[in-house]
């Protein structure tokens, strides 16, 4: 089936209409869904990867020129027609237009205010100060809190807490620094990440009988590998040479025990978005079908196929529609993206900001909060189970963690500048589990650098000026209702609802 969409090419797919939507009730008959058996107390995180630096300054704490009075023309503040305080909120949202970006001819047309005012009630903004300008370690702290509980990622932590009985609890779509993985090596391996690079066709590789024309028979292929896992491999040079080694008792575990029961749950079925479109996607040629939601899916993010990070949003609705996953990671990648003729990404994502700081940030938030709000309007509308009347979204908490943020300076009130990296910024989060329509910590205006809060209290602290990485940390986990005996961290009220 791979061979076939690689050869006929599946262009076409990123633009193809969706027709119906999915029945609930039929579909959880033919899947086998017993929502009245799934686990009320599970709860689950999105972590959107904002590479390259997404600034909280051109975004929820934007400062208006007015406010930063004398210093206006040398810091990062927006023309007063451009900032909105939005009513009834703490959270500011900027207006840029723009008919380039920086030597890209291409416009920028971003308004934050229609978001903030559909979402406010679930958004906490947070201040924040980290430890590292630097791509890789910096993404890699904003998921452990540099290290603040021995060493385990976010999602790891959410793994450990919700995802035993998960088929595929933790999968990442990230890019560099937030690929990887903890450093604590005792938690047990399913909390760790599966790693996927194409969320499009990543589904069609969850069987290894399916997707084949003229497939031998299912209990051949079956004898098959009895033989191979009981009698060949055993008795293989390699197998007697490494027998000891932890990594190929892990393999044998993943192959022997994981693959069938991946296999017999249909998620090549289950999570493929794709539509049956011969030629190019020949799906009932080589037996195969999409999943009964795909069409919903594919309505909202209708860019899946040739937008890696649409694609991303889809796949990760499935996951945590399905009950695949308690933990998904998604977002930009620092690739360029074309959507046919128009600009989908800039080169560098959130990065391009120093070639183009402001119209980047602002192409670069309008694309993130874009694909956040429809994520969000998809599990708004799928139920947690059959009697509480809660929907996903309720049980759901989103992060959008970048590597740091941007300098402040400019000169001469230029609209066009460029700027480095910086560890002063903040950080969006959403969920009804979280302390909504509030912000943690402040923004200086004559300077535009945030500052701090107690993470118990919420009380903000303008001499606060020192790392909070682990207090972001600890937020996140105790919102979640992740146990943390013997972390040391410290008991973040002030992020929870109460």
């Amino acid at each position: 089936m791979l061979r076939a969409i690689s050869i006929c090419g599946a262009g076409g797919a990123a633009t193809l209409a969706p027709l119906l939507s999915s029945c609930r009730r039929e579909e959880d008959l033919k899947l086998g869904v017993d929502r009245k058996a799934l686990d009320p107390n599970a709860r689950y995180l999105i972590v959107i990867s904002a590479a390259g630096g997404a600034s909280i300054v051109d975004s929820f704490m934007a400062v208006s020129q007015t406010e930063a009075g004398a210093n206006a023309p040398n810091v990062n503040c927006f023309p007063d027609a451009d900032v909105t305080a939005v009513a009834g909120t703490p959270f500011r949202a900027t207006r840029v237009m723009s008919n380039e970006i920086g030597a890209i001819p291409r416009p920028v047309n971003a308004n934050q205010v229609p978001f903030v005012t559909k979402h406010k009630n679930d958004m906490l903004v947070v201040a924040s100060t980290g430890t590292s300008v630097n791509h890789v370690i910096a993404q890699k702290r904003s998921l452990t809190g540099n290290g603040a509980w021995k060493g385990r990622t976010l999602q790891e932590c959410v793994s450990l807490q919700y995802g035993s009985t998960y088929p595929i609890p933790n999968v990442n779509m990230g890019v560099s620094g937030y690929l990887e993985r903890g450093s604590d090596d005792e938690l047990p391996s399913y909390c760790y990440a599966e790693n996927v690079t194409q969320p499009s066709l990543w589904p069609l590789g969850l069987s290894g009988n399916k997707g084949f024309k003229d497939a031998p028979d299912a209990q051949l292929i079956d004898l098959a590998r009895k033989l191979r896992n009981e009698k060949l491999d055993p008795e293989s040079v390699f197998a007697k040479t490494f027998e000891k080694s932890p990594r190929l008792k892990r393999w044998f575990d993943d192959r022997g025990t994981a693959q069938p029961k991946l296999e017999a749950a249909d998620l090549i079925t289950r999570l493929n978005v794709l539509p049956d479109q011969p030629p190019s996607i020949p799906l009932s040629e080589y037996g195969l079908s999409s999943a009964p939601d795909a069409m919903r899916v594919r309505q909202a993010f209708p860019n899946y196929f040739g937008d890696p990070f649409e694609g991303q949003a889809a796949l990760a609705f499935l996951l945590l529609k399905n009950r695949i996953s308690v933990s998904v990671t998604l977002g930009p990648s620092f690739n360029v993206v074309l959507n046919g003729s128009e600009l989908g990404q800039t080169p560098l994502a959130f990065d391009y900001s120093h070639n183009a700081h402001r119209h980047t940030q602002a192409f670069m938030w309008n694309k993130v909060l874009s694909v956040i709000d429809r994520l969000v309007d998809l599990l708004k509308t799928e139920p947690l189970d059959a009697t509480s009347g809660l929907s996903m979204w309720d049980r759901t908490l989103l992060y959008v963690a970048t590597d740091f943020g941007r300098t402040r300076n400019r000169s001469g009130g230029s609209a066009s500048f460029g700027t480095g990296h910086d560890m002063n910024n903040g950080f969006l989060m959403m969920s009804p589990m979280l302390k909504g329509n509030t912000l943690l910590g402040g923004v200086d205006p004559s300077t535009t650098y945030t500052y701090g809060f107690d993470p118990e209290t919420g009380v903000a602290d303008p001499n606060k000026k020192l790392s909070n990485e682990r207090d972001l940390f600890a937020g996140i986990l105790h919102a979640m209702g992740v146990s943390t005996p013997d972390s040391g961290l410290p008991d973040a009220r002030a992020f929870r609802r109460a």
